[in-house]
This record gives C-alpha cells, sequence and structure tokens, in this order.
C-alpha cells in the first residue's frame, strides 16, 4: 500500500513594522511589504504607526493590522514604550523592522523582546537593533531603495525591479466621500496638493496655483485637496483664482483624500504625501521640485511627470529659501507647469 504524503506544515511568521512618521515615506515603504510577502508564503504583518498615517496603511493590501503608536513627535516617555512593548509581546513576532532612524524608535521592539530587530544604524541605538545595518547612501540613494533593502536578509543585494506603491480605493469608498462633500465626477477633475508638510521652500507659490486654475476653468473642476493646516493656502488660491477651484483642505481624513484624489483625472502637486499618494494610485501627475530632488523622493509611478528648474542653488532641502529669492519655484511659472498637463497634450 502507498503510503499518503503528509502535508508540508507552512509556519508563520509574523514581521512588525515601526512605521515612519511622513505620509509620503509611509507610501515609499510599500514596496518593502511587498517584498516580505514575497519572501514569506504566511506572513502576518502589521504596522506600529502614528495616528495620522494610519488611515493609509489601511489601503495596502499586504498589511493585516494597524497598530497604534501613541507617541508624539519627540516625545522619550520610555515608561509607557515599556508597557506597549510588553503588550506586544503576546502577539509573538518573529522580527520587527524599524524605519525611522532614532533611537526611541527602537526601544518598543526592544520591549517587546522580538528576536530580530532590522534596522539601520543611527542616533546610538546599535545595541536595541540585534540585526543593525550600515547604509550605504551612495549604493541607495532613494529612500524608497533604502526601505526596500531591509526586506533582504543582511549584507543581500536589494531585489530588482521594485515594486511599486499600489493604494486601494473602491467604488463605495469614493461614493460616500462625494456624497459627504457635495462633489460631482460628470466633469473631468483636475486635483491640486498645494501643501508641504516640511516647510514653505517645497511649495509653489500660491499664486501660481490660482493662475493655473484660471488657465484650466472651464474644463475640468479643480480641487484643492490637503490638511487642516493648508485650508487658509486653500482659500488663497480661491479667491486668487476667482472661485475657479474647490478648497476641500482640511475637510478630508486622509483615507478619504485617498479617495479623492482617485477620482482626478490628473494632479498637480508639490513634493508631499499626497504627490506619493497620487503616484501610488497611478495617475497622471505634474511633480513640482524646488528645494527637495526627485533623485532622493521622486514619485514612483510611470505616469508623472517632474517639473523642476535645475538652479545652482537648488536642491538646498532646507524649509525656507536660505537665500531669500526662492528662485527655484518662483522661476517655474504656471505656464511651463501648464505645459507639462498631459490631457492638454493630445
Amino acid at each position: 500500500m502507498r503510503s499518503r504524503a503528509t502535508p508540508a506544515i507552512t509556519t508563520e511568521v509574523r514581521i512588525l513594522i515601526v512605521s515612519p512618521a511622513w505620509v509620503g515615506d509611509a507610501v515609499m515603504a510599500q514596496p518593502l511589504f511587498k517584498r516580505l510577502r514575497e519572501r514569506h508564503d504566511n506572513l502576518v504583518l502589521d504596522v506600529l504607526s502614528p495616528g495620522w498615517c494610519a488611515p493609509l496603511f489601511s489601503r495596502m493590501r499586504e498589511v493585516d493590522s494597524v497598530l497604534a503608536n501613541p507617541f508624539a513627535h519627540g516625545e522619550l516617555k520610555i515608561g509607557r514604550r515599556y508597557r506597549l512593548g510588553s503588550e506586544l509581546r503576546e502577539r509573538h513576532y518573529d522580527q520587527a523592522i524599524v524605519l525611522p532612524n532614532s533611537l526611541k524608535s527602537a526601544l518598543v521592539p526592544f520591549f517587546a523582546a522580538i528576536p530580530l530587530r532590522t534596522g539601520y544604524i543611527g542616533e546610538m541605538r546599535k545595541g536595541l537593533l540585534n540585526d543593525a545595518r550600515v547604509l550605504q547612501k551612495s549604493r541607495y540613494p532613494l529612500m524608497v531603495e533604502r526601505f526596500a533593502l531591509l526586506a533582504e536578509k543582511k549584507n543581500s543585494p536589494l531585489r530588482r525591479p521594485l515594486q511599486y506603491p499600489s493604494l486601494s480605493s473602491s467604488d463605495e469608498q469614493r461614493s460616500a466621500i462625494l456624497e459627504k462633500l457635495g462633489l460631482s465626477t460628470k466633469k473631468p477633475v483636475a486635483v491640486f496638493c498645494p501643501g508641504a508638510e516640511y516647510g514653505p521652500a517645497k511649495r509653489w507659490p500660491a499664486e501660481y496655483f490660482a493662475k493655473l486654475s484660471r488657465m484650466l476653468a472651464g474644463r475640468f473642476d479643480i480641487w484643492l485637496i490637503g490638511g487642516q493646516k493648508d485650508h487658509a493656502t486653500g482659500e488663497q488660491i480661491r479667491l486668487a483664482s476667482d472661485d475657479a477651484c474647490i478648497n476641500l483642505c482640511g475637510k478630508s481624513a486622509l483615507d478619504e483624500a485617498v479617495d479623492l484624489v482617485s477620482c482626478a483625472a490628473f494632479v498637480v502637486s508639490n513634493d508631499s504625501g499626497l504627490m506619493h499618494v497620487a503616484a501610488a494610485l497611478e495617475k497622471p501627475m505634474i511633480a513640482i521640485y524646488g528645494s527637495s530632488s526627485p533623485g532622493f523622493t521622486p514619485p514612483l509611478s510611470d505616469r508623472a511627470k517632474i517639473a523642476k528648474l535645475d538652479l545652482p542653488c537648488s536642491p538646498c532641502f532646507e524649509r525656507n529659501c536660505p537665500l531669500g529669492h526662492f528662485d527655484c519655484m518662483m522661476k517655474l511659472t504656471p505656464e511651463a507647469v501648464f505645459e507639462k498637463i498631459p490631457e492638454l497634450q493630445a
């Protein structure tokens, strides 16, 4: 009699990701998640995330659970971090991958006694990570590469090509936010993202967004999307555009903003978190760069075009223009951006 083969038992692998605090960085972490799914057939992938980024991870199919990271930027609160780590011990993680470079971000996985704790050496935290990596900046200039490399075993090369981020938005989710805000998509929608959390040097002037709105008025409904901090800028743009656009800044949660951007025929955005959201939704887009560089944080999409000036002083990576003239943005005219809009080239 032939013996029946015993089916193979696949051991569950449980990994905790300590998330970055910036929305754009959170999007750029998704190729890491995709690669982990490739490497582990029976993966449970959880993300420890600040509240403002958590809705974004809920739109990533690779993520099983999003856990609340309750600490504000700069807070140590070592006692609370110890208690959180103790609570996470019950989840029996096999590995933690720590994406921020701070000492504080490595404390919870250490207190959780996670056996393999992976991340880059930085801020005197080598003792907290037992899989500490040396970052080769020249070999891996892109942030998304640096994140994705942590999916590999130590000293292994990056698996290429990288998979792009891909956020989900269903018809039901889009319908819900459109009804909530009284919006329609009967006319093609142009989405403008005028904010950039890092600082003013990354923001194209409000009057330029307003002029571009006037140039597109009649052909598109123009929505301004951003956070509550961008609302005043949105009002400035709306008024200067003679109401050619609708100011939606601050009127949606982050996951709802994903749904709004998913309605766009095209997007014009500063180098911001929403720029990366638009790229992950595969929207045709114009990404505007001034003080920052697409050589470090490009939109991860084949449908993105870059608008920037190659000035001697740019990129400076400063929050405010250190020279006071802001030429990298002031000399990038609305007409130059208008010419790049793909829907107008047909």
